[in-house]
Formats: C-alpha cells, sequence, structure tokens
C-alpha cells in the first residue's frame, strides 16, 4: 500500500478497510520502548513488545512480548575473538562511549569494574516501558549492591529535550534511582554495544564477557537468577538474600484483540516519525499536507478511530511534537484520540516558559476519581487537568479494568507541545 492510498483511507474514513489493513501491522502493541535507528534512538510502539525505528521509540508492535532473554553463556572464558557479534551474548562487553556527562557517580569505565558483576541498563526517561523496569531495578540495586553487583544506567535519549542534564537530574531524582547513570547523548554507547532497545539490559561477568540479555519489560524473575549466578561465580555468597520470583505484571488478555479493540499502539505526533511510519499516527489528512512548521486549523472528524491522533483547532506540526499554534482564552482547540487499555500517558515538553495546565476530558467528562493518573489534578470548578512544569512523561489515566476511552487534551498556552502517548494494559503501572 502506497503513503497515497494511506492518505486517502485515513481521509475518506472507511472503517472496515482501515481496520483490516492495520491487523498486519498493529497485531502487536505490548512491550518495550523499542528500536532505534541507525543515528538516534528509536521510537516505542508501546505494547509489550519490541518495535524498530528511528531515534526515538518506535513503529510496529507485536503479538508477544518481545523482550529477548538469551540463555547465559557456559564458558565465561571465551575470548573475544571465538565468540558472537559485538553486543551479543558470548562476547567481550564493549566499553562506555563518548559519555557527556555522569549522575551519582565519578567517571569511570567498564574495565575499571572487571571483578564485579555489572548490568548495563539502556533507558531513556519518557519511556514508559523503562520506567515500568524501576521497581526491579531498585530491588536488585538494594539486594546486591553491597555484594558485587553494579547497575550502570545508560540514558540514550529519544527526543532532543531528554539531552539536557537538567531533565535528566530531575527524572533521576522524581523516580529515586541511585545507581551510576551515564548520559549517552550521541548513542556512542547505545552503537558500540550495537543496541537498538528500550529498555535493554546486558549482564556482564566479572570477567567482562556479556552472558545474559533481556530486551523489553517481564522476565525478572530470570534476570535476578541470571545476576545471582554470575555474583556466585565471582565467589559472593547470596545464600541469605530471598531471590524474587515476580515474572513482573501481565498483560489482559484483552489487549491482544486485534486492531479494533487491542491495546492501542504508542502514537508519535511529530511529522518524522509519522512520514516514516508504516501507518502514520496523525489522522487529519491536512497534517500531511501542511509545510513543517507551519501553523494550520484543523478539523475534528468527530469519528475517532483506535490508534490514531486527531486535532482541532490551530496547531503546528513540528518534527517531533505537535505544537499549539496559538493562545486561546476558552479551550478552543484540542488533540483527541481514542484508546483501548488499562493506561494512557502523554509525553509533553517544557521549556522554562509559565507552567501550564492541560484539561483533559474522558468520554466528554472530567476524568472519574477511579480512573484518574496519578498526574491528574482536580480544579475546583470539577475539571480534570495535568500541571505542565517538566518536560516528561504525564500519566494521565489508570483505570481498573481494561476498556475503550475518548480522550481530549487542551490547552490555551501555545507553549504546549506532545511528542508521543503511550499506553499499557496492567492491572498496576502506567
Amino acid at each position: 500500500m502506497t503513503r497515497l492510498e494511506i492518505m486517502q483511507i485515513i481521509k475518506n474514513y472507511p472503517r472496515g478497510v482501515l481496520a483490516l489493513s492495520l491487523v498486519a501491522v498493529i497485531a502487536v502493541v505490548l512491550a518495550a520502548c523499542g528500536e532505534a535507528a541507525t543515528s538516534s534512538p528509536a521510537p516505542s510502539d508501546d505494547a509489550v513488545a519490541l518495535s524498530p525505528a528511528p531515534a526515538t521509540g518506535t513503529p510496529v508492535p507485536s503479538p508477544e512480548p518481545t523482550s529477548e532473554t538469551t540463555e547465559a553463556s557456559p564458558t565465561p572464558e571465551l575470548r573475544p575473538e571465538d565468540v558472537a557479534g559485538i553486543g551479543e551474548v558470548g562476547s567481550l562487553a564493549p566499553e562506555l562511549k563518548d559519555i557527556s556527562g555522569w549522575f551519582n557517580t565519578d567517571p569511570f569505565t567498564l574495565q575499571s569494574l572487571r571483578g564485579s558483576v555489572v548490568l548495563v541498563d539502556f533507558w531513556t526517561y519518557t519511556c514508559v516501558n523503562c520506567i515500568r523496569t524501576m521497581p526491579f531495578l531498585k530491588e536488585w540495586h538494594e539486594k546486591y549492591s553491597d555484594r558485587g553487583l553494579t547497575i550502570v544506567g545508560v540514558h540514550s535519549p529519544e527526543f532532543e529535550f531528554e539531552k539536557k542534564p537538567e531533565n535528566v537530574a530531575e527524572a533521576i531524582e522524581r523516580h529515586g534511582l541511585g545507581w551510576p547513570m551515564a548520559q549517552d547523548n550521541e548513542m556512542g554507547t547505545w552503537r558500540a554495544f550495537n543496541n537498538r532497545f528500550w529498555p535493554a539490559k546486558y549482564l556482564i561477568d566479572k570477567d567482562g564477557i556479556i552472558r545474559y540479555r533481556h530486551f523489553g519489560e517481564g522476565s525478572y524473575d530470570e534476570t535476578e537468577r541470571e545476576i545471582r549466578k554470575l555474583l556466585e561465580e565471582a565467589g559472593v555468597d547470596v545464600s541469605d538474600i530471598v531471590a524474587g520470583t515476580d515474572p513482573g505484571p501481565q498483560i489482559d488478555s484483552a489487549a491482544r484483540g486485534g486492531s479494533g479493540t487491542g491495546q492501542t499502539r504508542e502514537l508519535y505526533a511529530g511529522i518524522t516519525r509519522n512520514a516514516s511510519a508504516s501507518i502514520p499516527y496523525i489522522g487529519n489528512n491536512l497534517y500531511y499536507r501542511t509545510p513543517p512548521g507551519t501553523p494550520a486549523d484543523y478539523e475534528d472528524p468527530g469519528d475517532h478511530l483506535n490508534h490514531f491522533l486527531f486535532l482541532h483547532g490551530n496547531w503546528i506540526n513540528e518534527f517531533e511534537s505537535v505544537k499549539h499554534g496559538r493562545q486561546t482564552e476558552g479551550l478552543d482547540d484540542y488533540l483527541a484520540l481514542k484508546f483501548y487499555g488499562t493506561s494512557a500517558n502523554v509525553v509533553i515538553s517544557f521549556e522554562d516558559a509559565e507552567p501550564f495546565d492541560v484539561v483533559i476530558t474522558l468520554d466528554g467528562q472530567p476524568v472519574p476519581e477511579e480512573k484518574r493518573g496519578s498526574d491528574i489534578l482536580v480544579g475546583d470548578d470539577g475539571m480534570t487537568f495535568l500541571k505542565v512544569d517538566t518536560a516528561r512523561m504525564y500519566n494521565v489515566i489508570q483505570s481498573p479494568e481494561y476498556g475503550g476511552h475518548d480522550i481530549t487534551l487542551s490547552s490555551n498556552s501555545d507553549d504546549f507541545s506532545v511528542f508521543a502517548f503511550t499506553f499499557g494494559s496492567y492491572d498496576r503501572g502506567p
């Protein structure tokens, strides 16, 4: 199918045809933050699966959790020249490269950690899949950091604003992450490991050999078993520490229910991701006819379809985001979508302006208390909204049950920029 045909489908809205064309592309939606492009990180189709894309996250979801778990190599004595490619199990771990900043530590090298067990964790702070792994990383750090395990977070950014050290520092503090962090703004370490996904974990033994790796969420019990195994090989007794048995939250079975009612794929608002996606994310045909950076007046078609964003009012299609094109007084302009899942999150930037509010409605009403995400506030008038004062991911909806809902986001501020939406289908978490 050509892009022209896809645009025509979106424009004319033949619901059955569009749903059919999506089946092949979105039989996914359930896993890792995604695969990166050659020069920068990739986006991620928030599914429980991995997704490929250019420098920020990802495009296409997959049916099963696409995290990769490779068995540990049985021969830690293997020489680098005897094993498979860079970043694979059994190979010598590459060195940290092109690091532009450090958090929670002075600069160091992986070579300096020989004799210890090292867990290299690739993440970016707006990636919901990365955020969901944090409780388990914290637990491993607390249990094993004084027994020879060093977690090294490598922050490889998806969006330009994630390159700012102050934004990364704020995220580290907000999430309470206490292990060493390296800022990989140029993606040098990402490329050195031949990595493609967020989150990605590489477990390195005392001799510097990669013995295990895991892409995406889940299998936390398996990862901890491998950590304990390598610590024991290094001569550390961990028998007094209780091993975790939680593989991670389970996805609601309804999330795998096809393109019409299955979990919504990760949605990107910027023109770069829309131009490269197999099926674009914006449902307004005008978006693709408007030069980047140019304000345009959009009309919401009203019949929202799962897996798409819809604009109404004045908006500017920028490379990584869509930006509100004017100051208003009556919340005249909005962004709308229909999503399926238990949770919905939005990535919004903040550029040192005045904090601004984003009003949220669910099915045309203020978000009910039982479905409010952790970042939802309630005004004196009963309206539900976000207070945007940092560039990050905001948790909008957290529902106790899986379902489909219409959401609108509107703000009077012309600083309001939306980068991406991510979704979940777990019984807990964003």
